[in-house]
Parts: C-alpha cells; structure tokens; sequence
C-alpha cells in the first residue's frame, strides 16, 4: 500500500478505491456462493502448461525437447502424461466446486477421476484424427513442403490439436476448462473454435485468421476452410422470460467434403449439401443440396460516355 501511495498523486485516495472494490467484490461473491468462502478458480497458467505437455505427447518429436532420443520417447511420454493428468484432476475438481450438483446429480454426474480416465483413454483417438487432419492440410495446400513443415507452423493444426483436447473435456463434462483451452488456441492462432463444435477428420482451415465456429456447428470429414470464414447463428431463441435458451443447435451443418472460401458468413441451423463450394465473401443463411456451388452476384460495371458529357 505504501508503495501504490507512492506511484500515484495525492489527489488519489488509495484507501477509499481498494475500499469500494472489496465492497463489490464481496457483494458479487454472496450473491454467488452466498456465505461460504469462495472456491478455488481453475488456473490458465495451468491448463497452458497441461496443454503444452499433452501436446508433446502427441508429436514428441516435433514439442518433445529438442534432440530426444528415439529409445527414450515412449518413457517421456508416459511420464508427461503422468504430469498432465494429475495436474488435470486437480484442474477437474476446481471446476466441480464452483457448480456444485444436488443429490440425484450426483448419481448420474462423472468424478473427476472418471473424467481424467475417459480423456486419458480418448489421447491416442486424437492423434488419429489430427493424423487425418495434417494429410488433408498437406493434400490441400501447393506452398506445403512437408508433413513437419504443417504441424510445426501451420495455425490451422495448432488451433484443431487444442480443439480436439478441448471438445473432449467439453463432452465429458466441464466445459470451463474446455474453454479456457479454446481461448488458448484463439488467442495463438487468431482462429475462433467453440470447443462444442463437432468436427470429423481430415479438417483442414487454411491461413486461419478470423475463421469462427460456433457451438453446435457440425463439420463432416475433408472440409476446408479459410480465412475469414463464419459459421455462426442467425438468431437466439428465448423462452418465456426473455431469457436466451442455450445449448439449442443453431449452427451450421457442413456435409463431407465442403469449401468455404475466404470471408464468407454461414448462419443459422441450415445443411450444406456433400461436395457444395461457397465463394469468398458470401452471405448464406439457407440449406443448400449437395453439390452447389454458391458465388457472389457478378459486379455490374457501369460504362459511362464522357464525350456525351454524362
């Protein structure tokens, strides 16, 4: 306090600020958890540093240390591993304590040791389907030189490797965590992923920046993204109190094998069709069957006559 008092001016009571803040502070803390101590928040600090270790276990050879040797790659998995999911139970149960279930909840409702089982056993999955994802971005892409090349630096497959750890925290249950892994990649690649989003594999989303899926959003196998693109909602329902509904589906539906080009807007629960392209900057908020090749009206050039003098 003497120091704050020190870097600001007279003119500023200290005191009376840090005063008004604890007021609020604990107002918005009662109204939460009411008379009980607050309870521990989940750390980012630590779900970075999980995420980081996962994601070494995934490609040791390429976020592994540098230089590890072959004979000894499958013992630094395991104990990275070991490391990621104690400090991911630890991370599971702070999630639980800030919503605490009733009684019959808990009858239906998985322990943190089940959730950490569960992502334990889907690890390998992931790296299939992230296996099926850098193929596509190789297959797609003519600048690509090499397999390492797209998943040391290609923001696509950094964002998709944290989604794919995300959505299955999202599925199991704590969808917090699954969120803070989400911002992680977004704010790394620029690239928005609801972690709810269902996405199949061979995904690949080209350049990246700005590129948005939301929540219900369902991607079939070998889609293609790229810049810019939006897979949105059109409109949130509310129930009787005005209140939003969540969890409906509200996003799009991408059948197999479809191209979104750079800067379109896709809104609303609407399908689009197996095998369809959608041109750059097109605004599209209805179904479309397979095979459509959807553009943007041509640009009407109006030719003047200035010998006229129009």
């Amino acid at each position: 306090m003497t120091m704050l008092r020190e870097i600001f001016s007279k003119d500023h009571d200290i005191d009376a600020i840090v005063s008004a803040l604890s007021a609020l502070r604990r107002a918005s803390q009662a109204q939460r958890y009411g008379n009980a101590a607050p309870p521990q928040l989940p750390s980012k600090y630590v779900m970075a540093s999980i995420v980081e270790g996962i994601t070494a276990a995934l490609y040791p050879r390429h976020y592994g240390p540098p230089e590890l040797p072959f004979d000894s790659t499958d013992e630094f998995i395991a104990t990275t591993l070991k490391t990621c999911l104690g400090g991911l139970h630890e991370q599971v149960r702070r999630e639980f304590a800030l919503f605490p279930s009733d009684a019959s909840d808990e009858q239906t409702r998985l322990r943190p040791t089940d959730i950490v089982d569960a992502f334990a056993r889907a690890i390998p999955r992931v790296r299939m389907l992230l296996d099926a994802d850098i193929r596509a971005a190789y297959a797609g892409d003519p600048a690509a030189k090499s397999l390492d090349e797209i998943i040391f630096c290609y923001p696509g497959v950094a964002a998709l490797i944290k989604h794919r750890l995300a959505h299955g925290l999202y599925r199991l249950g704590v969808p917090m965590l699954a969120r803070i892994v989400a911002e992680i990649a977004h704010s790394q690649t620029g690239i928005d992923i609801h972690p709810g989003a269902e996405i199949d594999q061979g995904f690949f989303i080209d350049h990246g920046t700005g590129v948005v899926i939301g929540e219900t959003a369902r991607i079939g196998k070998n889609v293609r993204l790229y810049q810019a693109v939006t897979l949105g909602a059109k409109r949130f329902d509310v129930d009787e109190n005005g209140a939003l509904e969540k969890g409906k589906p509200r996003h799009p539906i991408l059948e197999d094998d479809v191209v979104i080009y750079a800067g379109a807007t896709v809104l609303g629960r609407i399908t689009i069709g197996r095998g369809s392209t959608i041109g750059g900057n097109v605004w599209l908020t209805h179904s479309i069957p397979p095979g459509s090749n959807i553009t943007q009206a041509k640009a009407r050039i109006e030719l003047f006559d200035h010998g006229a003098g129009i």
